[in-house]
């Protein structure tokens, strides 16, 4: 039974390191882009930060999400 409990936890972490690598490359890419609107246009800045913030805050409620799909598969099944 020990194999189990490993694959069981094995994939746990996988579940939280692949589903946690998309939005950390997608936050990366957003804050790259609004730091580029924002230097070739100043004056919309305020626009551009809370629409940043807003897909930010999306893109973070997805890696919670496998956060919580690990959390599940370590402790239960």
């Amino acid at each position: 039974m020990p194999e189990a409990e490993a694959m069981k936890l094995l994939g746990a972490g996988l579940a939280a390191g692949l589903g946690m690598l998309g939005p950390g490359i997608g936050i990366g890419m957003l804050g790259a882009a609004a730091m580029n609107a924002i230097g070739r246009n100043p004056e919309a800045r305020g626009a551009i930060l809370t629409n940043m913030i807003l897909a930010i805050a999306f893109a973070e409620a997805l890696g919670i999400y496998a956060l919580i799909v690990a959390v599940i598969l370590a402790l239960v099944a």
